[in-house]
């Protein structure tokens, strides 16, 4: 069960560790390897989640902020790239849903949700939410709590990924 609470005194589950692939940097991206690893997750196969928008100032993930992490590529092959997700759900275990953001344009098309600009993009473009990409994020995975977005867009997210998944 995900709930908007944090339960910091429980261990987070173990996932899908990847290795390193040779010729790769010395320096690994906050949740690119190890236990705080970020991951893709099949959103019909989490069972039920409790979306809340609770955003707090404090260093820590919250519901309703864009942080940045290490994402990894669709195709699955080990690759990726830090970039921002939008946190949206606290789970039980005490990781984090977050869905993956873009800059590029996708007006119109149905898989995507128009959150405007913000302090997440240092050029200040234009966002979308893809509603297909859902992460399971760490604490410790996360490079920076970047900014609150505004209830309006959030609760549009939300809508739109209980009327996908069945989330609350």
């Amino acid at each position: 069960m995900v709930t908007s609470g944090r339960r910091r005194s429980e261990p987070p589950s173990r996932e899908r560790e990847h290795e390193r692939s040779p010729g790769a940097d010395a320096e690994a991206s906050p949740g690119e390897f190890g236990p705080d690893a970020t991951v893709e997750v099949d959103p019909h196969r989490i069972g039920p989640v409790r979306m809340s928008y609770s955003p707090q100032t404090d260093g820590a993930p919250d519901p309703g902020e864009v942080v940045w992490t290490w994402v990894p590529f669709e195709e699955n092959d080990g690759r990726g790239k830090d970039r921002p997700v939008l946190v949206v759900a606290v789970e039980s275990a005490g990781t984090y849903l977050a869905v993956q953001l873009t800059s590029k344009d996708h007006d119109g098309e149905g898989d995507f949700v128009s959150i405007g600009a913000g302090g997440w993009d240092g050029e200040h473009r234009p966002s979308w939410v893809n509603l297909d990409r859902v992460i399971r994020v760490r604490e410790a995975g996360m490079r920076r709590e970047a900014v609150a977005l505004p209830r309006e867009p959030f609760e549009r997210v939300t809508k739109r990924l209980h009327q996908r998944y069945g989330w609350r």
